[in-house]
């Protein structure tokens, strides 16, 4: 029996590495020549590089670059045995970056992304994955393009600060002295946010909050954005100001898409062909994934359904191992997961779930195959094998 292990991580309890490994464990107690491969697996936000190494294989980097609120920082990233740089936007210019209390997107920079990506290139890729969730930015990628050697200058023809707050004094961008191997780099934007730059449902509006904008901070930061997309637009004549994913991770999706050709895709689908997730399937009788908490949003391209719709192509059951079953679940069943297991045997303060998640996640993969063992003698009661 072929099994393909590729669950995402149990948020703040246990890496996608090490819950396949227990999902492993589990499923070895009942089917132990079981030929099991395990794909970590991530959808672009944190923990993408570690799952796609852990997956793919692929050796990990350091570069040193200017984080979030201009101070140096050392981030890391890492070219996969395929020869693909795979990057996480958060480790340059994320918000667990930035101390408690100094959130300040009007003041928060890309330029560190830029930097990673050069270091990425000099190292020898020549495709960069750029997973980009998680920012505290809303500079709409324009220091990420300084740092790749555009220019934004004032009417005065001084180069601006760092930040969206100073889009506002946006006159002139010079991209003459973009590096000339950006162009040569195909850059795949994991990202599974759909706002636009601007507006109501724009970048500002929807996640400035949480970055620390408030609701004045909030309406300057989208004037300024724009006064830059029509900059942009005149200038260069590129409009993707509406554009799906232009609004990511505080616009910096425009910026990649304007000054780099970068396209930008669902983050559990780029990471999924980045592994080459489908060859693995082929030969599959069963996929096993999971997360901490399964609900209605997981429907929403989180990593579970993104699996489960490349198992269906193949005609392959899809199991879900999560920590918990929130309401909305069953939406999960009409998108190829064909059962959810929770690890909780028993009612359980969170914290003692957390702490014994290894355990639990083991124990419950047993159980599932446990299940599946009693679905297997009764087809060969009947004459039916698997």
């Amino acid at each position: 029996m072929k099994i393909i292990i590729a669950p995402d991580s149990f948020k703040g309890s246990m890496c996608s590495m090490d819950v396949a490994s227990h999902i492993e464990k589990g499923v070895l107690k009942v089917y132990p020549n079981a030929d099991i491969i395990k794909i970590p697996v991530a959808d672009g936000g944190e923990g993408t590089v570690d799952a796609l190494v852990a997956g793919a294989g692929g050796t990990f980097h350091t570069a040193y670059v200017t984080g979030p609120m201009g101070n140096g920082i050392p981030a890391k990233y890492a070219i996969l045995d395929n020869g693909a740089a795979v990057l996480e936007m958060a480790a340059s210019s994320g918000l667990p970056l930035v101390p408690q209390g100094c959130l300040n997107p009007l003041n928060a920079t890309t330029y560190g992304v830029g930097q990673l990506m050069l270091a990425a290139i000099e190292n020898g890729a020549k495709e960069i994955v750029l997973g980009i969730g998680g920012s505290a930015t809303n500079d709409g990628g324009v220091g990420m393009a300084q740092a790749l050697g555009c220019s934004f200058t004032d009417r005065s023809g001084k180069n601006l600060d760092f930040g969206g707050g100073a889009l506002g004094h946006l006159a002139h961008i010079d991209v003459s002295g973009l590096d000339p191997r950006i162009i040569n780099t195909r850059i795949r934007v994991a990202s599974d946010v759909s706002n636009p730059l601007c507006g109501p449902d724009g970048t500002s509006a929807v996640f400035g909050p949480q970055k620390g904008a408030s609701p004045d901070m909030i309406a300057k930061l989208d004037r300024n954005l724009k006064h830059y997309a029509a900059v942009v637009k005149n200038q260069l004549g590129i409009d993707i100001a509406e554009v799906h994913g232009a609004g990511a991770a505080g616009g910096l999706g425009f910026g990649l898409m304007a000054f780099c050709r970068a396209s930008i895709s669902s983050g559990i689908d780029t990471m999924l062909d980045v592994a080459q997730f489908d060859e693995k399937l082929i030969g599959a009788n069963l996929c096993i994934t999971g997360e901490g908490q399964i609900d209605g949003s997981t429907a929403y391209g989180k990593v579970p359904v993104g699996i489960a719709a490349r198992a269906v192509r193949y005609n392959i059951p899809v199991l879900a191992v999560v920590g918990g079953i929130g309401e909305g679940a069953e939406a999960c069943y009409a998108l190829g997961i064909d059962s959810i297991i929770s690890i909780t045997s028993r009612a359980m303060p969170l914290e003692e779930a957390m702490l014994r998640s290894g355990e639990l996640i083991e124990d419950a993969a047993e159980r599932a195959m446990r299940m599946l063992r009693i679905g297997v003698l009764m087809n060969y009661s009947h004459g039916v094998g698997m």
